[in-house]
């Protein structure tokens, strides 16, 4: 009797650890593996304030997603995707971590810096860490990737993750593993469209990839235009000069002929084997489930995470934080359990857009400007986090969903994504009759006199563009706004919306906006105009009621009078913008995609009135460059006190300006002195 009532206990605990480990199964479903690949030291050991050493640790997450589920019913085409014995789909990740070597002296906090065509973000992008290459900046591994520590010495735990199968691999690229949907077994090919243009977001090439296979490399099937100007009437390519390289490649014949630089080719051919692209969203939302509440995957493997993780937070720049956007509003934020999956996130860069990936044939290395991919979708209502009705097509929604899930949410945008992106749209009613009051859990800043690709270490060079560019970084109010939003998850009040408004007359129509007539500049005239875009595959955009696009007012400088104005705006050496123009071999005229101007002021009155220059001269602005210093630390302490930029930033930044390399300006006016890292 004993022995059968031990075997009985033994069974019974076994069966007891069974089913704690199933329940860790069937809470986090999503995740079935995590497969380490190694964990590493990071930076050699060194130390990060009280947080001390990291490491790094890399490999992939398993998961499988049911298509009956609530949850993933958002998810386009899933239901075509392969299924595994349950009835699954399964998905597979690449996933990376820095977390503190002891999991006890971090803060609890984890960031997940959504990437970015594959690409790490957070840490050259907010810590200033400035590698010499792509590869590098792609695998953080050495105390130069850690840039000025700051998020590590604060002690967050950093996360990234593939979500783009497309994604390059390349340089230490992070990707999901293709889900292909089929029709029982047969492939889905549909007519598509794909915009091409040579040398504007990349190096010139002879042929053009495409960013699906074409179901028939029969030229007759397929169209291929040219034209030189978005708003020029398309000009057919005959088929017998182009010809398929390969399903994802085609060329102009005959062979060596290399496209016009800098011209918009379209290309529409029949498509197949569409990605089930959507996956990514349910990927992101299971692991960063798992790695906040998990204890193991299915298998029994711990949670890398540790035990410590009570708040999860969000960061995306561009692409990513278009990614938050459409992760928000089309219901990720809630797991497969009603669990909030966020608790903040800051989309960084991303207008009004999101991004071009939960849809059939999706292509999410797209970005819609005024003259390149301008009838790919991105911008459609809800644009913003104000519930509202859209005059232009009915419908009444929000990018917050109201339904108990949503995140803090913060959005930052340069001067660039008000002529490129839209972002007025996120303060104003669509037509711009008013100002809208955002609710309680949503904070919009605007960071003047910045470029959309502003960072640490830019030079004002001007490449494709007219005119210099601007090398002004927003990252030390990122810097600000971040930590904000860490705070505002443990209940501390993050500043106040900061962006131009209808109102006050700091939000204006393109045609009522002024600039001074500063010689030899070119100066934008026009916007990205946004219409409604009913089919992708067909370029037609119904303009009869166009969204109306304001943007930011400027001062007599040309400076922007409203915003984050970090202390090189406020208390200026030049002009900043967040637009430039195309010159020659380019399309001369069109907006320079997502790149701004930086127009220096002269050094002297003498100077000044010999070129021309409407705006004053340094020396009438601040007399010498003890003067300007003086203002400029003013500037900085005040942004200190509202919490808009770091005390240990503004030091730095005040440093910096005491030093020759601005002193000579008073002297010899130029390009600013290089961006660099500042902590």
């Amino acid at each position: 009797m004993y022995k059968v009532n031990f075997l009985s206990h033994r069974y019974l605990s076994k069966l007891l650890g069974l089913l704690a480990l199933s329940s860790v199964a069937i809470s986090y479903a999503g995740v079935t593996a995590v497969r380490i690949i190694a964990i590493e030291p990071f930076a050699e050991h060194a130390a990060f304030g009280n947080t001390g050493a990291y490491e790094r640790v890399r490999g992939t997450v398993s998961g499988e997603l049911d298509p009956q589920h609530p949850r993933n019913q958002a998810i386009v085409n899933l239901q075509y995707a392969p299924r595994n014995a349950n009835g699954r789909v399964e998905y597979e990740i690449d996933f990376f971590k820095l977390r503190p070597v002891n999991p006890t002296l971090g803060n609890g906090q984890l960031i997940y810096d959504v990437t970015n065509r594959g690409r790490k973000y957070i840490h050259w992008r907010l810590m200033d860490a400035l590698p010499a290459n792509a590869a590098l900046a792609n695998d953080p591994r050495t105390l130069a990737d850690a840039g000025n520590g700051v998020l590590l010495r604060r002690g967050f735990t950093l996360v990234w993750s593939g979500w783009d199968p497309d994604a390059p691999r390349g340089s230490n690229g992070m990707a999901m593993k293709r889900v292909i949907a089929t029709d029982q077994g047969a492939p889905i090919v549909r007519r598509i469209r794909d915009e091409l243009v040579n040398g504007t977001r990349g190096p010139q090439s002879d042929t053009f990839k495409l960013t699906h296979e074409a179901a028939d490399l029969n030229p007759a099937l397929a169209t291929l235009t040219v034209r030189r100007r978005e708003a020029d009437p398309r000009l057919t390519i005959p088929s017998q000069d182009w010809a398929y390289v390969n399903p994802q490649e085609i060329r102009l014949l005959p062979p060596g002929r290399r496209p016009e630089q800098g011209s918009i080719y379209e290309f529409h051919y029949p498509a197949k084997n569409p990605r089930v692209l959507g996956i990514g969203f349910a990927a992101t939302r299971d692991l960063i489930a798992f790695l906040r509440s998990g204890a193991a995957d299915i298998a029994g493997n711990p949670n890398p995470a540790g035990p410590k993780i009570h708040t999860t937070l969000g960061f995306g720049i561009s692409q990513s934080g278009r990614f938050l956007r459409d992760f928000v509003h089309q219901g990720f934020n809630q797991d497969e359990h009603a669990r909030k999956v966020f608790g903040g996130l800051l989309a960084h860069t991303a207008g009004v857009g999101g991004v071009f990936l939960n849809t059939a044939f999706g292509q999410p290395a797209r970005t819609n400007t005024q003259f390149e991919d301008h009838m790919m979708p991105e911008n459609a209502f809800p644009f913003s986090a104000t519930r509202m009705q859209d005059p232009v097509t009915g419908k009444t929604d929000g990018l917050l969903r109201n339904d108990g899930f949503d995140p803090l949410w913060m959005e930052s945008n340069t001067s660039t994504e008000y002529w490129q992106k839209g972002a007025s749209l996120l303060t104003t009613t669509p037509l711009a009759e008013r100002d809208v009051t955002l609710p309680a859990n949503a904070r919009v800043y605007f960071i003047a006199g910045t470029q959309h690709g502003g960072q640490a270490g830019l030079e004002s060079t001007r490449g494709q563009c007219t005119n210099p560019s601007n090398p002004h970084s927003p990252t030390p109010a990122l810097r600000a706004l971040l930590i904000a939003l860490s705070e505002w998850t443990a209940g501390v009040t993050p500043p106040a919306t900061r962006t131009p408004r209808l109102d006050e007359r700091s939000l204006v129509d393109v045609n009522a906006w002024r600039f001074p007539a500063i010689p030899g500049i070119a100066v934008a005239r026009k916007t990205n105009q946004i219409g409604v875009l009913q089919d992708w595959s067909i370029p037609q955009m119904d303009m009869r009621q166009p969204y109306a696009i304001r943007v930011p007012a400027t001062d007599a400088d040309g400076n922007e009078t409203t915003g984050i104005r970090l202390p090189e705006i406020a208390v200026p050496l030049g002009t900043y913008t967040g637009w430039n123009l195309y010159r020659a071999p380019f399309v001369e005229g069109e907006l320079c995609d997502r790149q701004g101007s930086y127009l220096p002021f002269a050094a002297q009155t003498d100077e000044r009135k010999s070129r021309g220059d409407p705006r004053p001269s340094l020396q009438e602005r601040y007399g010498n460059h003890q003067g300007y210093v003086e203002q400029f630390e003013r500037a900085a302490q005040a942004l200190v006190q509202e919490r808009l930029l770091l005390a240990e930033d503004a030091a730095v930044l005040i440093a910096r300006t005491r030093s020759a390399a601005v002193a000579k300006h008073f002297t010899t006016p130029g390009t600013p002195p290089k961006n660099e890292s500042i902590l």
